[in-house]
């Protein structure tokens, strides 16, 4: 049986180990080595797995034990040439020893680095591995000694010029009275080595983690029927006021009617109603009348019984019973045909219908919630919408203000649309130039929400990961030379030079006709600022924030100076 190695044997090895207290350098071989306590260590691998997993953690930790060895190996190569086989093999558990890691015993090796053959085992007391496992995380169901297979593993395989896996078949962490190891080359293993292999392979924890981030929001985006308040944003003063609305409206039963453009998000408040009320629980169904044909939108908001027209080979419940207990939103409105009109005006009063080809009456008990972007009182006298159904639609009128009223919340807007849009499409986008940011804020924006969400993401499916979205990428038709956002003829920002309001094809591009007549004027420069700035309010019709976007002003700046001429 082998002996217990000593440094006697080789003192060359011991003399190697240098202390200079001077200098602060603790040096083997003239490579700097580091003193460290056991526990730091300890703690150390323990915020590994916590962080990390216990999986991801042993890997690191192998393969900084395997780089170790590596080094080793090396330093007695330079340190004995002439050694043979079996010296510079010996001297790998030396080393261990020497660097206070475990004592380590020969049990039976064979080396030929010349004709590739190795297998060793070796026994392991003292382990500083298995103790620090145990004394944090109590015994475990396998070996704990990573670092130090990651060792041998590296020492060995650097010696052969060939890859050697060790693996640890008892450990002191695991509830032995010693640890020991087997090595061999990897070809001569079996396919119980195959799970090992894995901790000896790089990953990239940050790409990992960054792609389960994206999967997280991939699934929170994905959940349709889910909705949040925080899927609204915004601190302007416009969005503060109808969320107060809104909020006001949730407490009690009352019919809604949602009224605004087109885009800027009616069937989200509708959504934020519902989801406030305490009718958040039930359904929440929507309905878009202007996307159904008119010969359908009856049956399917009250229902059809079976036979009642070809093709109506079943019955089935209508919207509004699958609503029964929660909301039904309405969007498009105005675009119901009379007849649903009646049966609408029916349900809000009584409480009550009739499927098509149906006699029996059916009761639900539905709060509406209903949206259009028309004029619905032009609708009433134009004979278009029934003027009694107007009235109860119109009891808590409820006015969703355009994106361009809501400049100062567009920055928010992209945040989500960027988070929204890089889970769904698996991209990582740095973000937007302020440039970007800055036409975006001074778009005219017909399509409102809805269009500024389209365009981020058509930004995020142009860019590359890891680079900002610009303003080439959101305006198409943009030319470079317009990058500045030109004006439209109105002084309305128009950054795609195509706005709603036709560019002067022959612009005074010098001003001086301008100048000349303002020249003119006997009025004083302060007066005419004052002019320039009510008139910029009127043409706004009192909306601070565009007028001052005509002026390319702030609206606080905007603000001051009507405050100082209006005294």
């Amino acid at each position: 049986m082998p002996s217990r190695i000593s440094f006697e044997e080789l003192p060359e090895l011991a003399a190697q180990f240098k202390l200079s207290f001077r200098s602060g350098h603790i040096s083997l071989e003239d490579q700097r080595m580091v003193l460290l306590h056991a526990g730091a260590l300890g703690l150390l691998r323990a915020e590994l797995i916590e962080t990390l997993g216990l999986d991801r953690a042993r890997g690191v930790l192998t393969r900084m034990g395997y780089a170790s060895g590596r080094r080793d190996a090396q330093m007695v190569r330079e340190l004995m040439p002439e050694a043979c086989d079996e010296d510079l093999m010996t001297l790998g558990p030396q080393l261990h020893s020497l660097e206070g890691i475990v004592n380590v015993t020969p049990i039976h090796f064979v080396i030929d680095v010349a004709a590739g053959r190795f297998y060793g085992e070796f026994s392991w007391e003292d382990s500083y591995e298995a103790e620090v496992h145990v004394e944090t995380f109590g015994h475990y169901h396998a070996p704990v000694c990573w670092t130090q297979i990651g060792y041998a593993s590296g020492y060995t395989s650097a010696l052969m010029n060939n890859f050697i896996v060790f693996r640890e078949t008892e450990c002191v962490g695991q509830g032995d009275s010693r640890c020991k190891i087997e090595g061999k080359p990897l070809e001569d293993w079996g396919p119980e080595i195959q799970d090992n292999l894995r901790y000896f392979q790089p990953e990239n924890v940050a790409e990992q983690i960054a792609e389960l981030q994206n999967q997280v929001a991939h699934l929170r985006y994905s959940l349709d029927d889910e909705f949040t308040l925080g899927d609204m944003v915004g601190t302007s003063q416009a969005f503060r006021e109808t969320g107060e609305i809104i909020h006001k409206a949730a407490d009690s039963f009352v019919t809604v009617l949602l009224l605004g453009e087109t885009g800027v998000g009616k069937e989200m408040y509708a959504r934020a109603v519902h989801q406030l009320s305490p009718r958040a629980s039930k359904p929440f169904v929507a309905v878009n009348c202007a996307a159904m044909p008119e010969e359908l939108i009856e049956s399917e908001l009250f229902g059809v019984e079976k036979g009642a027209f070809t093709g109506a080979q079943r019955s089935r419940p209508g919207r509004f019973e699958r609503a029964d207990g929660g909301t039904l939103f309405l969007d498009e409105v105005g675009e119901l045909s009379p007849s649903a009109q009646a049966k609408l005006l029916r349900v809000l009063q009584e409480g009550e219908f009739e499927r098509l080809g149906d006699t029996r009456t059916r009761q639900v008990d539905v709060r509406l919630i209903a949206a259009t972007n028309v004029e619905l009182g032009q609708a009433v006298q134009e004979g278009r919408f029934r003027a009694d159904l107007y009235y109860r639609l119109n009891i808590y009128p409820v006015v969703v203000p355009p994106l361009r009223e809501r400049a100062e919340d567009i920055p928010l807007l992209v945040a989500r649309f960027l988070d929204k849009y890089n889970a769904r499409h698996g991209k990582r986008i740095a973000g937007i130039t302020d440039r970007a940011i800055e036409a975006l804020k001074n778009y005219d924006w017909p399509g409102n929400i809805r269009e500024l969400e389209n365009m981020i993401e058509r930004g995020i499916i142009i860019v590359g990961n890891g680079d900002q979205i610009d303003i080439k990428d959101i305006f198409p038709n943009l030319s470079a030379s317009a990058a500045a956002v030109p004006t439209t003829q109105t002084g309305a920002a128009d950054p795609i030079g195509q706005g709603n309001v036709p560019i002067s094809e022959t612009p005074d591009t010098t001003g001086h006709d301008l100048v000349d007549r303002l020249l003119s004027e006997t009025e004083s420069l302060q007066d005419l600022e004052s002019r320039l700035i009510e008139r910029a309010v009127e043409r706004a019709q009192g909306n601070l924030s565009q007028a001052a976007r005509t002026l390319g002003m702030t609206r606080p700046q905007l603000a001051y100076r009507l405050k100082k001429h209006r005294g």
